[in-house]
């Protein structure tokens, strides 16, 4: 049945603050780009409301060229964000099937230089994601995946994981090609046994608001069965607003929603988890 306009409405009135979190901690993969465009909440607006709650530092997500631009722009203009840069998985292909294999090379070029600027943090997000790019896509996929960790093992900086329905071919490739120094699997999507993989290999995890969701039960188990010390939490706002909220327009300032939510998943008190997750990011972002 379609939803009424006064259903519609209420879904984009934003969330209530939360309860201010004692310990700040990050929100380690937003898109404020999109939130902006979407919701109109200026850069600033955004972030003022972030730290009222105890959000005081956001990695700002670009994932195609004009994005990524956008994200070392506002990472220079704001000390409480970090850049990212790269070409999302599905970007790739589109990229080479619409303009050719060299459009991509210099692509991959500019975002190696983007990534050379000091206020950029991170290369991601970039990965693997089968499930919206089909079998035609997973060579060009796999081909910027790989020189997405080249460049970010050359330049020391973190690498950011988009892992969609790819997870066997994620950890293949990472192995391959010897992960850098600091991997992130943002908006963790595997299993416990992956987290344990994960852990193994020195990965952090990054959970988002969908742990929330009641039909979410594996990735808590994954959540339950990951080391305190390579957690992280992020919104990947707008996307996922975690329950009561889900529907409604996501934000960094809704950070304490999941990360309460995460520690009592983990059996810790709210502030033990926010003291790792707050030493994780900057273990892995620095």
């Amino acid at each position: 049945m379609p939803k009424s306009a006064k259903a519609r409405s209420q879904e984009a009135v934003p969330p209530p603050l939360p309860e201010p979190l004692a310990v700040p901690v990050a929100d380690s993969h937003t898109h404020l780009d999109m939130q902006q465009e979407r919701q109109g909440t200026p850069v600033a607006e955004a972030l003022e409301r972030a730290a009222a709650v105890g959000v005081t530092r956001v990695v700002q997500i670009g994932c195609d060229l004009p994005r990524a631009r956008w994200a070392a722009k506002i990472a220079a203009e704001h000390e409480a964000v970090w850049g990212a840069v790269a070409l999302h998985p599905n970007e790739a292909p589109r990229i080479a099937a619409a303009e050719g294999d060299a459009a991509l090379d210099a692509a991959l070029a500019e975002i190696a230089e983007l990534a050379a600027q000091p206020r950029v943090a991170a290369v991601g997000e970039t990965g693997l994601d089968y499930f919206r790019t089909g079998p035609e896509g997973v060579a060009v996929q796999q081909r910027s995946f790989r020189e997405h960790i080249r460049i970010a093992k050359e330049l020391d900086k973190a690498l950011v994981i988009h892992d969609r329905e790819a997870h066997a071919d994620v950890l293949r490739i990472l192995t391959e090609e010897g992960a850098p120094r600091r991997t992130v699997f943002h908006c963790f999507s595997g299993d416990a046994a992956m987290a344990e993989v994960c852990a193994a290999a020195g990965y952090f995890m990054s959970f988002a608001g969908n742990v929330t969701f009641a039909s979410a039960q594996p990735l808590r188990d994954a959540l339950a069965a990951a080391p305190p010390e390579l957690l992280l939490v992020e919104t990947d706002a707008p996307f996922l607003t975690p329950a009561p909220w889900r529907g409604r327009p996501n934000a960094p300032y809704l950070i304490p929603v999941t990360l309460r939510a995460m520690a009592e998943v983990k059996g810790l008190p709210e502030d033990e988890l926010a003291r790792h997750v707050a030493a994780n990011t900057a273990r892995a972002f620095g």
